[in-house]
């Protein structure tokens, strides 16, 4: 008995080598995949085959990654997409979050992240377009439609943008989400890109989401564990922590 299909996904990349790789572990996966090896190919075969995702490579012979990507959101196709970039450059990889780009790994990579980042990519694009309002994080939860956030039962009174990156930390929970990829979600670079901001609202944050005391069955008032955690040099993530059975 065959697998069900779990999506529909269009990998482009010049390279055959990779591409074959790439198609081999997505089937085995459990994927149904298409392919492309120029930007305008890629057109063409997401255009027809509507895809679910699509793993793009950035250099391409004709017409690069970023400029598919414009092209097919101006289309109307909002597949998300996955970049696949030579260089651990944050310039690409900025680039690729402003025109429409989900996430990016890096080459040389490994087949095991391309399928994890997928299959991360899908699981919040799928949720955001479930019903439940909720979103949760251990004890910490948000409402979309009433914008309400708390914690261990305690409300939350947070800014328009502290609600924006705490909604963006826990639509991504469990991933470390750079300043740059910040910087491009929450304030798209209005006021200038100073990454020193991402520091403050963190900061700002922290104080409100990991600051509330609870009383514990003992009558003892201790602070809630942290969820929102620095990953030196590489940027903030929110998880819930592990439990000692865990660590």
């Amino acid at each position: 008995m065959s697998k069900p299909i779990e999506a529909t996904i269009v990998v482009v990349d010049d390279e055959p080598s990779i591409r074959d790789l790439l198609v081999a572990s997505l089937h085995f996966a459990g994927f149904e995949v298409e392919t492309a090896a120029s930007g305008s190919e890629a057109i063409e075969v997401i255009e027809k085959t509507q895809p679910d995702l699509i793993v793009l490579d950035v250099m391409l012979p004709d017409i690069d990654g970023f400029t598919v990507t414009r092209r097919i959101r101006q289309e109307g196709i909002d597949a998300p997409v996955l970049f696949l970039t030579a260089r651990d450059d944050t310039q690409d990889k900025v680039m690729g979050l402003t025109v429409g780009g989900d996430d990016y790994v890096t080459k040389p990579f490994s087949l095991e992240e391309v399928v994890a980042r997928i299959r991360a990519i899908l699981r919040r694009t799928r949720e955001q377009v479930e019903d439940d309002p909720i979103i949760k994080v251990g004890d910490l939860e948000i409402n979309e439609d009433s914008h309400d956030v708390s914690r261990a039962g305690q409300s939350i009174d947070l800014s328009p943008t502290e609600y924006k990156l705490l909604r963006y930390l826990m639509d991504n929970e469990g991933r470390v989400l750079s300043k740059a990829q910040i910087l491009d979600h929450v304030w798209q670079y209005d006021w200038g890109g100073d990454a020193a901001i991402v520091e403050s609202y963190i900061s700002y944050l922290r104080k409100k989401v990991d600051g509330i005391e609870v009383e514990d069955g003992n009558g003892q008032t201790h602070k809630v564990d942290a969820l929102i955690q620095t990953k030196r040099g590489i940027g903030y993530m929110i998880r819930e922590p592990k439990t000692n059975a865990e660590s």
